[in-house]
């Protein structure tokens, strides 16, 4: 079960499962994919926020300070630079999503195309 935390107590990274679990919730949770459109094109997760990740400085002011603010990416590791920067800046809510939207495809949603 997702435990609710304060910004001070999330921690860097969640599963998929997690965040599975945290959208069927009343929990808010934003989700921002930081690949490149051509990515998102292929699959993404719906109402997720498309911010590619060398766009994410000048959309800093555009990402919410409530709630969960999950970053993805293809596998993890460019989200991992975003929750890092983004921490940095002072947005304390930005949680990694562990495997990208690949783990989300494999564990969470076999029919989302993969590339």
């Amino acid at each position: 079960m997702a435990r609710r935390m304060g910004p001070a107590q999330l921690p860097f990274a969640i599963s998929v499962e997690e965040l599975a679990e945290r959208r069927g919730s009343s929990e808010e949770v934003v989700v921002v994919d930081v690949r490149e459109p051509w990515e998102r094109e292929i699959c993404y997760l719906p109402e997720s926020l498309p911010i590619p990740l060398a766009s994410l400085p000048d959309r800093l002011e555009d990402l919410p300070r409530h709630g969960t603010l999950v970053v993805l990416c293809h596998h993890g590791t460019r989200s991992a630079h975003a929750v890092q920067w983004l921490r940095s800046k002072g947005v304390a809510n930005a949680v990694n999503l562990e495997g990208g939207i690949a783990a989300w495809a494999q564990r969470i949603d076999p029919a989302m195309r993969t590339y």
